[in-house]
């Protein structure tokens, strides 16, 4: 019993998987993920997750 459960838990996870990765690509086919807005969610993913950084005056924006 349990191990159906971990089964069927591990198939929902690999389809939501391909379900999103196939959104992503979808996504940035028709222009809606562009590099500037991936550029522009790692700056601030980087900034959140070192704030302490941001603080002492260390910029986290990715220039090209």
């Amino acid at each position: 019993m349990v191990s159906r459960y971990r089964t069927r838990r591990r198939s929902i996870g690999i389809v939501a998987l391909v379900y999103l990765v196939i959104g992503v690509f979808v996504a940035v086919d028709r222009g809606y993920i562009t590099e500037g807005l991936v550029r522009q969610v790692v700056s601030a993913l980087l900034a959140v997750l070192l704030w302490f950084l941001v603080l002492l005056g260390i910029d986290m924006h990715i220039d090209a």
